[in-house]
């Protein structure tokens, strides 16, 4: 069963290849040390859904909740400074965006989850986000 939860994650694993040159044979197949290693860039790194896409996403979930004025959205807005809304308010942002993203948000993670910015953070490095 253990192998079955980790297929989705095999299309993020990324291998080094190198050529040989055309005259080698090698005896054997053998693995470099560093093939399980996953060489992204530092934005990339530790990302499961693209980071844009995502922004895109959380921005719409959150000018779709009513007490938010759409205008006033980007991705730098803080959900009571920018935003005017109240930690109530804030919690029913993050359970839509659990929705949206089809995941649950533990409690301890959701109470961090202030900004547009944070939740896109949390969001596209998360396992189990769609």
């Amino acid at each position: 069963m253990a192998a079955k939860s980790a297929l989705p994650l095999l299309k993020y694993l990324r291998v080094q290849v190198q050529a040989l040159p055309q005259n080698a044979r090698p005896s054997h197949f053998s693995l470099s040390p560093n093939v399980f290693l996953r060489l992204f860039s530092e934005e990339v790194r530790g990302s499961f859904l693209d980071k844009s896409e995502v922004t895109d996403r959380v921005i719409s979930v959150v000018k779709n909740f009513q007490k938010v004025d759409p205008s006033k959205v980007n991705p730098n807005a803080h959900f009571q400074n920018d935003l005017g809304l109240d930690s109530l308010d804030a919690v029913e942002i993050v359970m839509a965006l659990e929705e949206e993203f089809g995941f649950e948000i533990p409690d301890n993670e959701a109470d961090k989850i202030n900004s547009i910015n944070l939740a896109v953070d949390f969001i596209a490095s998360h396992p189990q986000a769609k």
